[in-house]
């Protein structure tokens, strides 16, 4: 049974292995779980699936292999489902009152008896009727059917009164094509990781101290060293609004975990395009602006750069002079943006817009040939390609 749930892990593109398998069936035989579907499920996305980002494939072809009755052998499923679960499940999610009413209408019992034989009878799908196993009718097993009081093995409740539902299952939408929030933006981003140990001696070096005190004959000589410290320098670029306000949340998801995964992080914000000069506060952005001649003086090449931004507005603003929709640029900001790509040594672009868009889009198109193609969605996977570049 779990080969081919394993099989159907990879064909949904889980990358779990033999070993992981492995571990899955040996954490069964140990009884971790026991007559329930969901602790099953939980224990096997823990044991089988080690990134997060890949629970929505996982729970996908869990569905799909666990979808119900309907796909799976009569005989086999009698073996899959034994009755002292069902009823345990089936008492479990019951109040005194409704057991009561439940004795009433033929006792718990029946039920049971009544479900085992009808599996046995049964050899294929049924839809309708009021005896088997199936959707749509009156029986009290099955999908989609109208019994008050029943056993709903598969699909959406339309008459909200089974007595027990068994596998249902909410998913959330965890891929990796998907701007998810804080943490996994966090996640993505500690790609980018330059450690070196600066400072005071503060954490204590377990190796050192064992080779010194070894040399000392047993006489403890403790051996303190500076902690490791990420020591990547990073200088982050927002466009700001027009185009951009549909994408404010997710700037500022990134900008937050920016700010707690980088201890070297300078910003600044620009509008649609840069040109020559930004600035760091956007109440005061024609009063208070830097120039990008005092960035590319001030800041030395080891920092890594990143622009977010839809770049979507006229080619003009990004090719020609004056072509800014807010000012007159002396210089095409084609011009300001080969500087800066010819002073840093890394430096990507980051856009929120959707990757199949990118090609249908001149000032896109511009400015991903300016980037040397160094741009990527604004997204989980993107992130982390940007970050993986960005770390060489």
């Amino acid at each position: 049974m779990l080969i081919n749930f394993f099989f159907t892990l990879r064909e949904h593109k889980v990358p779990t292995t033999i070993r992981e398998l492995l571990d899955l069936i040996h954490a069964l035989e140990q009884g971790l779980v026991y007559a329930s579907v969901d602790d099953f499920y939980l224990l096997a996305r823990t044991v089988l699936v080690k990134d997060e980002r890949h629970f929505d494939k996982f729970d996908k072809a869990f569905a799909k292999y666990f979808e119900g009755i309907e796909s799976i052998d009569p005989e086999l499923l009698t073996k899959a489902l034994p009755e002292d679960w069902l009823r345990k499940e089936i008492e479990k999610h019951l109040s005194p009152d409704e057991l009561a009413e439940l004795q009433k209408t033929g006792s718990l019992e029946k039920l049971m008896e009544e479900f085992r034989q009808r599996l046995e009878e049964q050899h294929k799908r049924h839809q309708g009727g009021n005896r088997m196993v199936g959707t749509g009718g009156t029986s009290p097993f099955g999908a989609y059917g109208a019994n008050p009081e029943g056993i709903r093995l598969a699909g959406d409740s339309r008459m909200k009164k089974a007595v027990k539902v068994w596998e249902k299952r909410e998913f959330r939408n965890l891929d990796d094509s998907v701007a998810l929030g804080i943490r996994n933006i966090k996640v993505a981003l500690r790609r980018l990781r330059r450690f070196a140990r600066t400072g005071v001696d503060e954490e204590l070096d377990v190796d050192d101290t064992i080779r010194s005190t070894a040399h000392k004959a047993g006489l403890l000589d403790i051996k303190m060293r500076p902690e490791r410290k990420n020591k990547v320098k990073v200088l982050l670029f927002f466009d700001i609004g027009g185009s951009m306000d549909p994408y404010i949340k997710t700037c500022e998801e990134l900008f937050s975990a920016a700010r707690t995964e980088f201890k070297h992080l300078e910003y600044f914000y620009f509008h649609n395009f840069i040109y020559e000069g930004v600035w760091k506060d956007n109440m005061r952005r024609w009063s208070e602006r830097m120039s990008i001649w005092d960035i590319i003086h001030k800041y030395g090449n080891d920092y890594r750069v990143i622009f977010v931004g839809d770049a979507t507005m006229s080619p003009y603003e990004v090719v020609a002079a004056g072509g800014s929709v807010e000012h007159f640029n002396e210089e095409p900001g084609s011009v300001w943006m080969q500087r800066l790509t010819g002073h840093f040594q890394k430096v990507i672009w980051l856009n929120p817009e959707a990757e199949r868009a990118w090609a249908g889009t001149t000032s896109i198109v511009q400015i991903r040939q300016l980037m040397e193609n160094r741009m990527y969605p604004l997204t989980i996977k993107g992130i982390e390609d940007g970050m993986r570049y960005l770390s060489r």
